[in-house]
């Protein structure tokens, strides 16, 4: 198996990220309107099928992107199985050693300029902040590496 294998059976984001990627921000946390008429209906391959908008982004909105990972045990017994399209990718001894980690998830708040995008959220993001974070250093830092 190749590479372009995995991506083609999305095994990432239907075993680890089965969440979406993301939610449109406006006058409620969880805004609606990811799929409105006249735009790309949603994709319902696993994988795909939790993405939370298929719009075209414009702009000046706001919405989060959230990359995470989780373990959870239903996906990952069903990942394993025999017959599993997936069970030539995993090693089951390094992944039975994360079956009770759970998971984690970032989710920055951006908004979309012309060129590019703001984000909003500060929070640890390296091994070096996360670190410092944990052992009880202030946060945000005086100095951004």
């Amino acid at each position: 198996s190749t590479l372009e294998d995995l991506v083609d059976k999305r095994l990432v984001g239907s075993v680890f990220m089965p969440h979406g990627l993301g939610h449109l921000i406006g006058i409620d946390t969880h805004d609606v309107g990811g799929y409105l008429s006249g735009n790309r209906k949603r994709i319902v391959q696993p994988g795909l099928k939790s993405l939370r908008t298929a719009r075209d982004l414009k702009e000046n909105m706001t919405l989060t992107v959230e990359p995470g990972c989780y373990f959870i045990k239903h996906l990952i017994n069903e990942a394993l199985k025999e017959e599993s399209d997936f069970r030539q990718f995993l090693n089951e001894e390094v992944l039975n050693s994360f079956r009770n980690f759970g998971g984690v998830r970032l989710e920055d708040v951006i908004e979309v300029t012309k060129s590019g995008c703001v984000n909003y959220t500060i929070c640890p993001r390296t091994i070096d902040e996360v670190e410092a974070v944990l052992s009880g250093q202030n946060w945000p830092p005086m100095k951004d590496d």
